[in-house]
């Protein structure tokens, strides 16, 4: 287990609790009493620690090591009945994009999502979650065709940005994220969006447009990350921790500030925690969602999701 800065006071009673234990396992001492104390002082240092996280600790979180990632959640939720789809019928097949039609307790879902990667090998694989313009238009296709055949679309958001070089540039990066969010806004079928991760950027809101937005607990979702808002307003990374705190970019804050929907919980300390509890959230909330969704009309979908967007950002002084 990977622990963060914040996180190393759990570390320290972790592992006197393991000495403790291992001293009742090797002598005829009794411990069973300091074992119980150093429990008890672990269960209140975490629920003091995760219970006042600030942004850029939660934005630590998002990007976990351990954390599940895309590919992980699809593996849970869909098990064997996914089917991965590839390619954009254009250029090539994004390996940072992945899609395919799979069943969540019996529906069938077109699954869309970034997948960053677990190791060095992976993450140059996928690019570490960074899509070209390519992975947006296989997201697009997929999304068409589940239009076509009545299928509702569930995306999953974890990505640090699309991915900034010339040759992204070249064929059309902010054309085929301005298309997917175009195309989504009038998609005929229910979408349903939910960060896992990181929600950066255009990047983000490329297959983000949903009837339902959902955020899991210790994510975040933002027009630029901290440190990049940070390099260009202070030509520093080094107030990324004021950054994020003024960007509002925590689960919390969207919904308080209405982009997102619901909050999706974690158990304490975060999804890689209880990987099975926080999958388990995480289709609760999707096939709810589908079920408040199946009673629309495609025109009243339609019509919600754009009244939904056109109120983001109104206001009265």
């Amino acid at each position: 287990m990977e622990y963060l800065d914040f996180e190393l006071p759990i570390k320290e009673l972790e592992e006197q609790l393991d000495k403790c234990v291992l001293i009742g396992q090797e002598s005829d001492v009794d411990v069973t009493d300091t074992c119980k104390q150093i429990n008890e002082k672990l269960e209140e240092v975490k629920k003091n620690i995760y219970g006042n996280l600030t942004s850029w600790q939660r934005v630590q979180l998002s990007r976990h090591p351990s954390r599940p990632y895309t590919m992980d959640h699809i593996r849970a939720l869909c098990g064997e009945s996914f089917l991965e789809l590839h390619g954009d019928r254009g250029f090539k097949d994004d390996k940072a994009m992945v899609g395919g039609l799979g069943k969540i307790g019996g529906q069938s879902f077109m699954v869309i999502g970034q997948q960053k990667g677990f190791n060095t090998k992976t993450r140059q694989f996928r690019n570490f979650g960074m899509a070209n313009p390519e992975g947006y238009r296989k997201a697009l296709r997929l999304m068409k065709m589940a239009e076509k055949f009545g299928i509702p679309v569930l995306t999953l958001v974890d990505t640090p940005g699309a991915y900034p070089g010339l040759e992204a540039e070249e064929r059309g990066q902010g054309e085929a994220i301005a298309r997917n969010i175009f195309e989504m806004m009038r998609l005929k079928t229910p979408i349903v969006t939910v960060i896992v991760g990181e929600g950066a950027s255009g990047g983000a809101l490329g297959i983000g447009v949903g009837d339902r937005v959902f955020m899991l607990e210790n994510t975040w979702y933002s027009v630029i990350s901290p440190e990049s808002c940070s390099s260009i307003l202070w030509r520093s990374w080094e107030f990324k921790e004021t950054a994020a705190d003024a960007l509002k970019l925590t689960s919390t804050d969207m919904k308080q500030n209405g982009l997102i929907d619901e909050i999706i919980p974690e158990p304490l300390g975060g999804a890689h925690f209880d990987r099975e509890t926080t999958f388990k959230n995480v289709q609760k909330a999707v096939l709810g969602a589908l079920e408040e969704l199946k009673g629309l009309s495609t025109q009243e979908l339609i019509n919600q999701r754009m009244e939904k967007y056109c109120n983001m950002g109104v206001y009265n002084e």
